[in-house]
């Protein structure tokens, strides 16, 4: 069976909040991530986009340099397990890597409020082998609209559909997670390349705002995009998601964070041993008597792996077998469903569609294989592809 290529990982965020950046130990258990190398063999990922997220209310020039830290800590990564990983520029490069046994490492900027509105910085970014960018975060950028803000520009203004057409011309997925549906609609009437979603799901089954609606998902049939479905219970679960936001709002009664992280933490200083960073961990609530009581007497939803195998059918449904894929969202969130709550998970998702009729040849293209085409099609329609000469080229 093809391996998972996955849409969306988090892993660098966690390792600049929780670690200073450091890298070792990852060829080890680490039960405190959702991730580790152990585990992403278990799960069968031959490739994996780690995104590099900023918060989208940074200050963009300093969005700028956080994104380059977040990059530099994936070549980091892949230079300290070379038998492992490999970072990947290409759809050439993600076969290649496969076959030799390692997980082709790809990145994924999420947020154009990364770029600071400059075509320059998006193509340096390329440079660097940024192979998506997510229009939007959770805030509005000048340009483009975001799912979790009031849209100021009916999707995208002349900006936008300049970066969009800038983005294809280059090679560059456009990432269309995060964005309000109007936002989607205009890159899709914008693009001359095929777009993905790297970690949302099917709005038919839940409104939730970071789902995509059904009559986006049909117009990927003629744009030849890929939704990646993603394991966030809030956007599985209507119910879940309604028992999240009241745990929010009493967290906030009594003064608690609900950021995994707490807030943005630092980087390490150039003459700071990185072991040394405090590391930003938030209040865990099960030492809050108050919000323990709190959860006893509202327990947590259960979300199952059917509940996203029924996100998985409805694309495939909608948009079509050779237009879905995989975006675990993986470090990125502590809301997973039942079964499902880390990298080694992925089997138990396709053991689920397998018993729901899914031939061999489908869930090949599910897990991969149409992500793969979309990489390989984008360059093919790159008018100066800028990511960088690989090694085997």
């Amino acid at each position: 069976m093809m391996p998972i290529i996955d849409g969306h990982n988090d892993l660098p965020m966690q390792l600049r909040g929780r670690f200073g950046y450091r890298v070792e130990g990852l060829d080890q258990p680490r039960p405190e991530l959702q991730t580790d190398l152990p585990r992403l063999r278990a799960g069968r990922v031959g490739g994996q986009f780690w995104s590099v997220y900023v918060p989208s209310d940074l200050p963009e020039t300093e969005a700028v340099a956080a994104t380059m830290e977040q990059i530099d800590a994936v070549y980091r990564l892949a230079a300290a397990y070379p038998g492992d990983l490999a970072i990947a520029y290409s759809a050439d490069d993600v076969e290649r890597i496969i076959a030799a046994g390692r997980i082709a490492s790809l990145i994924g900027i999420e947020g154009g409020h990364s770029i600071a509105s400059s075509l320059g910085v998006l193509r340096s970014f390329a440079r660097l082998g940024v192979r998506y960018m997510t229009l939007t975060h959770n805030h509005n950028t000048s340009w483009a609209d975001s799912a979790a803000a009031e849209p100021a520009v009916e999707g995208l203004n002349d900006d936008g559909r300049a970066v969009v057409r800038e983005m294809q011309r280059i090679g560059m997925l456009v990432d269309l997670s995060h964005v309000a549906p109007v936002t989607m609609r205009a890159a899709l009437d914008t693009a001359f390349a095929p777009v993905i979603f790297s970690h949302s799901g099917a709005r038919a089954l839940h409104d939730h705002p970071r789902n995509v609606p059904d009559d986006v998902l049909t117009r990927l049939r003629t744009n030849g995009g890929v939704v990646q479905l993603t394991f966030v219970a809030p956007f599985i679960s209507a119910e879940y998601r309604a028992w999240m936001l009241a745990c929010d709002a009493e967290q906030q009664r009594l003064g608690l964070y609900s950021d995994p992280l707490g807030h943005w933490p630092r980087a390490p200083r150039p003459a700071e041993d990185p072991a040394t960073v405090p590391p930003t961990v938030a209040v865990d609530p099960m030492t809050v008597p108050a919000l323990r009581e709190w959860l006893a007497a509202n327990p947590r939803p259960a979300v199952t792996v059917a509940q996203v195998a029924d996100h998985v059918d409805h694309a495939r449904d909608v948009a079509g077998i050779d237009h879905v894929g995989l975006g675990g969202d993986y470090e990125g969130t502590v809301d997973l469903p039942e079964g499902m709550g880390d990298v080694s998970s992925y089997p138990r998702l396709l053991s689920e569609l397998s018993a729901r009729g899914w031939s061999e040849a489908d869930l090949d293209k599910l897990t991969g294989g149409n992500i793969l085409r979309v990489l390989r099609e984008s360059e093919r329609l790159a008018q100066e592809p800028l990511w960088p000469l690989s090694p085997a080229r």
